[in-house]
């Protein structure tokens, strides 16, 4: 039996550290692991009025893997929530090693009349501190309701595509888009989507998700 010194062998376990290190991927995750997400929201993402399982982040998650795309997103939405409050939240809402973050909120800010400057400041304050993270955003725009005039809609609704410029951020339009103001894919507040109103958001969102997963860094977009 060959019999190895304390030098031989510590010299041994180094190579064998050096050649494991050679052939695991760089960064946080490897390639394999699924990117970690944050839906960051309010009612319209917490799933208020459905059943368990059919909020937009657990049908978005499903529709995702159905296609053989693997994401564990995480739902952090909070009915009620203004922009104001998921600033406040931000830190513990997103962890250490969140990959994206998909930002829905404003609709309660325009629900309660709050002045358009305030919920862009808020906004651009979440996306800048998310973005000097090197975390990944893609926000979900909003409108404001008819019932608050065409001079605060006209402040309001161009907030979100002018963060997204701002920060290289990506956007989806109009979250509501193709649900708003139909009264068979909303319950019956007028608000909030049914089941069938968040598949059909989940259904226009999707092709935003994948482009957007895609440009992930280590990402092939599947």
């Amino acid at each position: 039996m060959r019999i190895f010194s304390d030098k031989s062998s510590h010299a041994i376990l180094l190579a064998f550290l050096a050649a494991i290190l050679t052939i695991l991927p760089a960064g946080k995750a490897s390639a394999a692991s699924e990117p970690a997400i944050v839906a960051l929201g309010d009612s319209l993402f917490a799933g208020y009025g459905l059943p368990e399982g059919q909020s937009f982040p657990a049908r978005l998650q499903a529709e995702l893997a159905a296609k053989g795309i693997d994401v564990a997103i995480a739902n952090a939405g909070v009915s009620g929530d203004t922009t104001a409050g998921g600033l406040a939240r931000l830190d513990w809402s997103v962890p250490e090693g969140t990959d994206a973050v998909l930002v829905e909120l404003g609709a309660n800010d325009a629900l309660r009349g709050l002045p358009p400057e305030q919920t862009e400041a808020n906004l651009d304050a979440i996306v800048s501190r998310l973005k000097e993270r090197g975390i990944a955003v893609l926000i979900a725009g909003m409108r404001a309701p008819p019932n608050m005039g065409q001079a605060y809609a006209d402040a309001f609704d161009p907030i979100f595509a002018r963060i997204a410029r701002r920060h290289g951020a990506a956007l989806y339009p109009f979250y509501l888009d193709g649900v708003a103001a139909d009264p068979a894919l909303n319950q019956p507040d007028g608000m909030h989507p049914n089941a069938r109103g968040v598949d059909v958001i989940v259904a226009r969102f999707l092709p935003a998700m994948q482009e957007f997963l895609a440009s992930l860094p280590g990402e092939d977009g599947k």
